[in-house]
């Protein structure tokens, strides 16, 4: 949405609609967008980068808090190798600085941990300390309602040690829960013009009504198996070794519940789960602790090697491995692989500023490519909708496509104005460019998108068509 001067335009899908996302997250953004308006500095390349350098400020955050969690659980020693998995693993490198509501959870699930008397290994218990983790929690259950999952476990930790258990529940969870449940309903019933209870809208949807489903499910052990060693990747033998060394079951069974309760859910994703990633990293970075120094408090091994070497061959082989398999993962997977889309949306907002674009047409699956937030530009677009339906077999408009491309889009092209511009696959053009063809268009524009495919046929370009009859 633009939320800078000139014309209001842009695009709320279906979520926003079924009320199930609070505006919570996007109001973060929108004093940097009045700023770069009013500098006017709101050009498509600023507007697609100043929100990546806000959500950096937010890592770096996560980062900060990593280190300092790290610090009061197992000391400086430790803190530091957490601090270096944390910044050396490919997944948090590349999805930590993109703009997903489950990337500011991971970064509000960190501060708060690092304010819960019961995670901390002093086990002292400061009521202001505790405030502080309630109110960060309660903020990252506003961004991401799936968040309680985390702070249910944590709270009925903290309940069961606090020797203050009325007051904990009536003078400090339910003071700042209601207040943050409060001012977001608030933010929300301005937002969409009329209350709404986003966490239970949200609740229906995903749990009592499976909706996620309808975009695909996996097997139960999908994040076991899979999924977070994916996340993890190299690093999965040096947590594994970090949890049985440092005897940290708290932050284990953590671990364990998390993953074992998004199981539960069909849908699954790797963002998902990415809150107790850092978690796994600071287990990790114990490990590495104790390669470099056996005699690490708390780790019953050799004795201290501090009059050794600072690097034994042993750690620097350890960490050649980790940098080896994580810089080059993290190097591809962000630089290159399936960057076609944001190329293309850069493409078309040069040519956009030309005035060479119309109007667009995106065949591709839905949410395959960006939207006005590259282009930044008011112009009439549209992709295949992909609307969650409670009819049992009901395709969407990117289902129907992608089982008969031809007879879709000859019938859209009956109903509907060309546009000035086609964007999709390069396997969905091998389909169509006959018919392409036959409606005047030719090839403008191809770009490279990926090596190998993921969920679907490979997808190794993206090509963008132009109407040469206008």
């Amino acid at each position: 949405m633009n939320t800078g001067r000139g014309p209001r335009y842009g695009h709320l899908t279906w979520e926003w609609k079924t009320g199930i996302r609070s505006y919570l997250h996007p109001l973060l953004f929108v004093p940097l967008y009045k700023l770069l308006a009013f500098l006017h500095l709101d050009t498509p390349f600023v507007m697609m980068k100043a929100p990546r350098l806000l959500q950096s400020v937010f890592a770096a955050v996560g980062d900060l808090y990593c280190y300092k969690l790290s610090a009061v659980v197992f000391g400086d020693s430790v803190a530091k190798w957490a601090l270096f998995s944390q910044l050396a693993n490919w997944f948090m490198f590349y999805c930590s600085v993109r703009t997903l509501s489950n990337s500011l959870e991971t970064v509000l699930t960190l501060v708060s941990l690092y304010f819960w008397p019961c995670m901390r290994s002093s086990g002292t218990t400061s009521t202001a300390s505790r405030k502080w983790g309630l109110v960060f929690a309660a903020l990252a259950c506003a961004i991401r309602p799936t968040s309680a999952i985390i702070w249910l476990y944590v709270g009925l930790l903290e309940f069961v040690k606090a020797g203050d258990k009325l007051k904990l529940l009536f003078l400090e969870v339910a003071p700042i829960g209601i207040l943050v449940l409060g001012l977001t309903c608030l933010l929300d019933r301005i937002m969409y013009g009329t209350w709404i209870l986003v966490p239970l809208n949200f609740l229906k949807f995903n749990f009592l009504s499976s909706g996620g489903d309808y975009y695909g499910t996996h097997k139960w052990h999908w994040y076991f198996t899979q999924g977070f060693p994916v996340m993890i990747f190299s690093y999965l033998p040096f947590c594994i070794a970090g949890i049985i060394y440092s005897k940290q079951w708290r932050y284990a069974c953590l671990l364990a519940w998390v993953l074992g309760l998004y199981s539960v859910l069909g849908h699954k994703e790797f963002r998902f789960v990415l809150p107790v990633l850092p978690i796994a990293l600071i287990f990790s970075g114990y490990c590495l602790a104790v390669i470099e120094d056996p005699g690490l408090p708390g780790y019953k091994g050799k004795e201290s090697s501090k009059k050794r070497a600072r690097c034994s061959p042993k750690m620097i082989l350890a960490l050649i491995f980790l940098l080896a398999t994580n810089i080059p993962m993290a190097l591809y997977m962000s630089l290159v692989h399936q960057r076609g889309p944001e190329d293309v949306m850069n493409h078309l907002a040069r040519e956009a500023c030309h005035g060479k674009v119309k109007n667009i047409l995106f065949l591709t699956p839905c949410h395959a490519t960006p939207y006005y937030s590259l282009l930044h530009h008011d112009l009439p677009m549209r992709f295949l909708d992909c609307t969650p339906s409670v009819e049992k077999g009901f395709l969407d408009e990117s289902d129907r496509f992608l089982m008969e491309p031809v007879p879709f889009l000859s019938e859209f092209a009956q109903n509907m104005s060309l546009p000035s511009h086609i964007v999709l696959f390069d396997w969905e053009e091998q389909k169509l460019k006959n018919l392409l063809n036959s409606y005047d268009y030719r090839e403008e524009r191809r770009f490279f998108n990926a090596h190998f495919k993921v969920d679907r046929e490979l997808q190794a370009s993206i090509v963008v068509y132009v109407h040469t009859g206008q």
